[in-house]
């Protein structure tokens, strides 16, 4: 009897120090979650920034001879340099054309042609957009004073997303630098990378730490390397045939790229190229125009399954909807989770072998860099 009460005195003890330990380890990691928070989103496009660019990277480091320190600081003031100028150069665009037609309609000099006859004859569209334009084309100051509360409505908006794109222009120069910090520690970087896959797929974390960085650079070349392609070129097409606000015009192209509907942004750059410049020139546009909206249907196939073990509609389903649920960082996250999501599930049930065989590829691809470093 004394034995057991002994025992069962143990085992009390054991529980309450196991409690104990487990409440502790979870207030410091709620803690450490609290300090870290400001900081994720700049860790979170650190982290994928460095493994965008890695591979880059690795050959600047080989051409270098293996000064990585070297080849990490280069890398960072390329990304840098690419990050800012076209930012500058959109923005001198964007508040010259800003300026240039906010004095036209202070001076009353600011006109608009008229709409052409064929417009009217579209479906549904036609009769509206003929009126609105006529009236626009007739009495500019009419116009604005008829739109004058939707105006007042959209201003507040267009501010705050005006700021929000300049923290987030703040917050990639940051990602980027920390990025260079670990690219410079690149191997104790890929070392905890791989520990801690390991921790959590066992057997198989070589080939889900592979995974997660392949997928990570087709969504960076899939999605937002074919988004700035397009992007630039539409900026080019709008600043040669004299778009007013080409800059601005160019951002939200952008961003209407990202989330897949760029296309039909261009339309009313068309009709206005239509309404301004001689046929010849307007034809021209358009084709252009046409290129721009139809080439990603041709890379983002190529680009976007490259490198990941994955189907390519998964990645793209994770690269949408992570956007849709978290914003820009989500891509990422959407496409890692989702495609790490259907490996296991290919893995339970059974229609992927995980026998040491099948991982000798993956383990050998995974060593390159080290090799190559």
């Amino acid at each position: 009897m004394g034995t057991m009460q002994l025992a069962r005195k143990e085992y009390v003890s054991r529980a309450l120090e196991t409690a104990i330990h487990v409440g502790l380890l979870s207030v410091l990691v709620a803690v450490c979650f609290l300090i870290l928070r400001p900081f994720l989103p700049l860790i979170a496009w650190g982290i994928i920034v460095a493994v965008a660019v890695y591979p880059a990277y690795a050959r600047l480091k080989t051409a270098f001879r293996g000064r990585g320190t070297l080849a990490a600081v280069l890398t960072t003031i390329v990304l840098l340099a690419a990050l800012i100028v076209p930012a500058i150069l959109l923005t001198g665009t964007l508040v010259e054309g800003v300026q240039t037609v906010t004095t036209r309609i202070r001076e009353g000099s600011l006109t608009i042609p008229a709409p052409p006859a064929s417009i009217k004859s579209w479906p549904i569209i036609g009769a509206p957009l003929t009126n609105m334009w006529s009236l626009a084309s007739s009495n500019v100051a009419a116009t604005l004073s008829h739109f004058a509360p939707q105006i007042k409505t959209i201003i507040p908006g267009l501010l705050s997303a005006t700021a929000g794109i300049g923290l987030t222009l703040l917050q990639l120069m940051l990602s980027i630098v920390l990025a260079g910090v670990l690219l410079a520690n690149a191997e104790d970087c890929a070392k905890i990378s791989r520990a801690f896959a390991d921790r959590l797929f066992g057997s198989r974390g070589a080939e889900f730490d592979q995974l997660m960085g392949s997928t990570i650079r087709s969504v960076t070349i899939g999605v937002l390397g074919v988004a700035i392609i397009q992007s630039v070129l539409a900026g080019i097409g709008f600043l040669a045939v004299g778009l007013p606000g080409a800059g601005l015009w160019a951002i939200v192209f952008l961003i209407a790229a990202v989330l897949q509907v760029g296309g039909p942004l261009l339309i009313p750059a068309v009709i206005y190229a239509f309404a301004i410049t001689s046929t010849t020139k307007a034809m021209l546009f358009l084709v252009w125009c046409a290129f721009v909206g139809l080439m990603d249907n041709v890379l983002k196939p190529i680009l976007l399954g490259r490198g990941a073990a994955v189907p390519i509609a998964v990645v793209f389903v994770g690269v949408i909807g992570g956007f849709v649920s978290m914003g820009f960082i989500g891509m990422f996250v959407g496409a890692i989770v989702l495609s790490v999501g259907y490996k296991l599930l290919l893995a339970w049930l059974g229609a992927e072998p995980t026998s040491e065989e099948n991982l000798e590829p993956v383990l050998q691809q995974a060593a390159q860099p080290a090799r190559s470093a």
